[in-house]
């Protein structure tokens, strides 16, 4: 379960968060805790993800309208930095210096605030980059840093990709039983 957001006190920007990577393809990317105003950048986002990417990251299908509907994007874009933290990887066009974001990752802490549970998804284009595995490193500092103890994911089991990159950065993978089969993944700090 997580936690729900009881008006708890909002932090500044957590700016430290903020660091530049380069991808395998020698692409600059900047990896930031999201804001406000991302919410346009997540709906051109959202319309780069294949059907198949969906189903696996949401565990079932989600359309469009719904993943980018407003109140939705909203409290993910305006996250308080206490309960939570969102991170994309963006880049900015060289010819017209618009900004696009490539990937999302989250960590929403639990009831406990020593566990949390993380998230990733990467838009299809920019899959097998490594930006999802930099995501997933920069979660666990994260983690680390806001005094977590445990971090959980669930995915499907057919979702190889995603457990190999769970697996890499040192979580255990086992079975839990809710009926389709799902796969949790967990990492003690």
């Amino acid at each position: 379960m997580v936690c729900p957001n009881l008006n708890l006190p909002t932090r500044p920007y957590p700016s430290q968060y903020i660091s530049v990577w380069t991808a395998k393809d020698g692409t600059a990317i900047v990896i930031r805790p999201i804001r406000p105003d991302d919410e346009p950048l997540m709906v051109a986002f959202h319309e780069k993800l294949s059907d198949r990417t969906v189903y696996l990251r949401y565990l079932s299908s989600l359309n469009l309208a719904n993943r980018t509907a407003h109140e939705r994007l909203a409290h993910i874009c305006a996250c308080d930095y206490v309960s939570e933290m969102v991170l994309v990887a963006e880049v900015k066009e060289p010819n017209t210096c618009e900004r696009r974001i490539l990937a999302v990752g989250r960590l929403n802490k639990l009831i406990t605030n020593s566990e949390a549970e993380v998230a990733l998804l990467v838009a299809d284009p920019y899959q097998r980059l490594g930006i999802g595995t930099q995501l997933l490193c920069r979660l666990i500092e994260i983690a680390r840093q806001e005094g977590i103890h445990r971090m959980v994911a669930e995915m499907l089991p057919d979702n190889f990709d995603i457990q190999a990159l769970f697996r890499k950065c040192g979580f255990r993978l086992c079975s839990i039983d809710q009926g389709v089969g799902e796969m949790q993944a967990v990492l003690d700090l």
